[in-house]
């Protein structure tokens, strides 16, 4: 059993909280991945999802719709990683 009060599970239900849009459209694509998968990322992927969250919502929509890719490969890398995870399930 995982302790609720650790510092990993405090930042993964942070994360997780971040990740609700108000957008149907990227709320089902960014939930399920940070109740999922988040946990089990390694700190770089962790830090590149965060990074993901500080983005526009109009920008998310766009990446995750598949209209534009980021122009930052960091960024385009963990768009990629949510849409497979999205596919996967």
């Amino acid at each position: 059993m995982t302790d609720q009060t650790s510092p990993e599970a405090i930042e993964n239900k942070r994360t997780a909280w971040h990740s609700r849009r108000g957008m149907l459209e990227l709320d089902v694509l960014l939930l399920p991945f940070a109740e999922q998968a988040f946990p089990d990322l390694s700190r770089e992927d962790k830090d590149r999802y965060l990074a993901l969250l500080d983005c526009e919502d109009p920008d998310l929509f766009t990446w995750f719709m598949e209209h534009q890719i980021p122009d930052d490969p960091e960024m385009a890398k963990i768009v990629a990683m949510v849409q497979e995870h999205a596919r996967q399930r």
